[in-house]
């Protein structure tokens, strides 16, 4: 796609300022200080391209910008990328959005968000499913349609792409699937 065209054409869903996309968080400055605000061109499900933003940590940006443009190249759609901020901080709102996103305060000890070391690909299309409960889909009511672009399973050429850049897919996790989750240590 010529980037001309995605510049003429291209839909905005977040044009924050950094100062913009970190208000409000609870995340101490050593943090706040690793993370990167960056625009993301994509394929959105509408069938148009659009930018968005990722606020990330700087170690995973350069892979993430890559991630995207493969996204794109390979018709992958993202329904919307949008820091955090937009929903208040909270993790539920942003996945029941079907929002891609990266950092997100939270508890350090468990949550690669909390860094910026992760990010979350379109989670109504890619729940987390329990293994061993009857605990609902999160976002609740997610289903996971493996026919319907934006969706990821074993085997995916983005599963692949991500994986080959060094990320974990939260697919692997020993008490749930978490379809939509990459980390990087």
């Amino acid at each position: 796609m010529e980037q001309e065209a995605v510049k003429q054409d291209t839909l905005v869903d977040a044009s924050y300022t950094f100062e913009e996309a970190i208000a409000g968080t609870k995340a101490p400055s050593d943090i706040i200080h690793q993370l990167e605000l960056f625009d993301v061109i994509y394929l959105s499900t509408d069938g148009k391209i659009h930018r968005g933003q990722i606020l990330s940590n700087r170690k995973i940006t350069a892979d993430l910008r890559q991630l995207f443009e493969y996204m794109l190249r390979k018709g992958f759609v993202i329904d919307k990328a949008v820091p955090i901020v937009k929903y208040d901080w909270n993790d539920s709102l942003s996945m029941d959005d079907n929002n891609t996103y990266s950092f997100c305060y939270r508890n350090i000890s468990y949550s690669k968000h909390a860094t910026g070391m992760a990010i979350d690909i379109n989670p109504r299309f890619n729940p987390v499913q329990w293994k061993k409960t009857n605990r609902p889909n999160q976002p609740e009511g997610a289903v996971l349609d493996t026919t319907v672009n934006g969706t990821l399973y074993p085997g995916h050429p983005v599963v692949k792409e991500f994986r080959r850049n060094g990320f974990r897919w939260g697919y692997t996790f020993s008490k749930y699937r978490d379809h939509h989750h990459f980390e990087k240590r």
